[in-house]
């Protein structure tokens, strides 16, 4: 199953093509500036029944080196499959539409992206003949960005930054420094941004952090993850209120019977956050005659 970290890892590059040029200094290759993007079916199926399908994939344009294709590929964990994928990606694609070929590996850890990074042959081992090289970004070479300017300074690098830094011990400074780069940010330019990272944290703990960030220091912005979290305190808001209004209302149904609430009785009340709980002993205090006997089971109201 495709995990959200997953997507993000690759769809940023749909959301901000731009981001093939801005990684020229961390891959330490100087890649030309994009000047056009047109989506590419990711679809390598052939006529036989075995699909193949790249994560992400985009028609580069530039300006004096014309065009190429570029494969984005989100990698969890080390897969041995990937020998054999990735360079029949390569050779499909540059066959298919004669175009030259760069494969981009996305990856949240440094053990994958080391393994990611080693060249890919297919022939003898005294003479390759096809070498598959694939570029490598990750925690071992995306910066940890932690400066509110310089994560404003270019937010889709800061962005990916931060999902392969996810791990990162110091992933809370990150995020607050990304949310903090949002405040003053176009809600066009921070909706994407926002939902990424989101996808891009998965259930990992700092997960909750982003989205009390979002709560917060966003509260302004209208998202799907923001409504998400909106609507959650809503129905966290309605419950608590029937937990009190119950709780409350079973005491008072005693007190004005005339039944003396032990403190025993009354702790149990206060501490109680189920509503339904709450709800029975509420309608159990309106016929027994001593106040533990709400807790009863066999008490009048429920037979």
């Amino acid at each position: 199953m495709v995990s959200s970290p997953h997507e993000a890892m690759h769809r940023i590059f749909q959301e901000y093509p731009e981001l093939v040029s801005q990684l020229s200094g961390t891959l330490g290759l100087e890649l030309p500036p994009v000047v056009s993007v047109e989506p590419v079916t990711v679809d390598l199926t052939e006529t036989e029944p075995l699909e193949r399908r790249v994560d992400t994939l985009l028609r580069i344009g530039t300006e004096n080196d014309g065009p190429f294709l570029l494969v984005v590929e989100a990698q969890g964990k080390k897969d041995p499959g990937k020998t054999a994928s990735w360079p029949y990606y390569v050779t499909y694609l540059h066959n298919k539409h004669r175009l030259p070929v760069l494969l981009l590996v996305v990856c949240q850890d440094h053990g994958t992206a080391a393994w990611a990074a080693r060249p890919l042959t297919i022939g003898l081992p005294q003479w390759p003949t096809v070498t598959t090289r694939p570029l490598v970004v990750g925690p071992h070479n995306l910066p940890v960005i932690t400066d509110v300017a310089e994560a404003r300074k270019d937010l889709p690098l800061a962005t990916l930054a931060a999902i392969t830094h996810a791990d990162n011990p110091d992933v809370d400074a990150i995020l607050k420094t990304m949310s903090v780069a949002l405040r003053d940010t176009p809600e066009s330019v921070a909706g994407p941004i926002v939902e990424f990272i989101a996808q891009g944290l998965g259930n990992r703990p700092a997960a909750q952090q982003w989205r009390n960030l979002v709560a917060v220091d966003l509260s302004f912005y209208t998202s799907p993850l923001s409504e998400e979290i909106r609507d959650e305190g809503r129905v966290e808001g309605r419950v608590e209120g029937r937990i009190e209004t119950c709780a409350e209302g079973a005491l008072l149904i005693l007190g004005i019977r005339g039944i003396e609430i032990t403190d025993t009785t009354r702790d149990k009340v206060t501490g109680c956050d189920d509503p339904e709980l709450l709800r029975r002993w509420m309608v159990r205090a309106a016929v027994v005659t001593t106040s533990d006997q709400i807790f009863d089971d066999e008490a009048p109201a429920d037979r």
